[in-house]
């Protein structure tokens, strides 16, 4: 599956012009402790490069849940990893579909390209299911840092986390891009064995 082809089907809700490359997997899933994490959640996976990733660090025994928008991608996902549980819907609808606290929250959702209250209201269902030491990471093409909603993205993180920060720019990618890092949420209303309420 192409994401190059779904970028022109469907260009705002894909975001990304080519696949994310092995560097900025890497980038987005190092030190966030996925080794002992129990439950991850991945937004935006598309292609399934960052959901790799993931899968190759986490224990024996951890869940990964994986909501996909595009129908076509979702189904190629559930195809190529079995045992990620893989979501078809929007993370519009986060609390609907995570039952249980998350260690830690990836997104590959193109922001820049969402309507300010989108992604507020996103983020704020990131920080309702996170677990209190949770961490979050994205990623931003280093062309698009300086636009509104670039900025209007940051500043939302510094609102929600207690600690935020990015890595060196990762020229390995098409095209190059930086990471998003997290962590630990200043609003947190999920809490280990409770379960997911209905989205509103």
């Amino acid at each position: 599956m192409s994401i190059t082809r779904e970028f022109l089907r469907h260009p705002v809700l894909t975001g990304a012009v080519a696949a994310s490359s092995p560097k900025l997997a890497e980038a987005m899933t190092a030190g966030l402790g996925l080794e002992s994490a129990r439950l991850v959640v991945e937004l935006g996976p598309g292609t399934g490069v960052f959901t790799g990733a993931v899968v190759r660090r986490l224990p024996p025994g951890a869940r990964l849940i994986a909501v996909e928008i595009n129908l076509r991608l979702a189904r190629e996902l559930r195809s190529r990893h079995g045992d990620v549980e893989v979501v078809e819907g929007s993370a519009e609808n986060l609390l609907s579909y995570v039952d249980d606290a998350a260690d830690v929250v990836v997104s590959g959702l193109p922001w820049t390209v969402m309507p300010g209250e989108r992604q507020l209201r996103i983020l704020d269902q990131v920080t309702e299911i996170l677990a209190p030491h949770g961490r979050f990471t994205t990623f931003a093409y280093a062309h698009a840092a300086w636009t509104t909603p670039a900025r209007r993205f940051a500043a939302a993180l510094r609102d929600r986390f207690a600690v935020t920060g990015r890595t060196p720019l990762v020229w390995p990618n098409l095209p190059p891009a930086f990471v998003h890092r997290a962590a630990l949420p200043l609003k947190t209303g999920r809490r280990l064995g409770q379960p997911a309420t209905a989205a509103s």
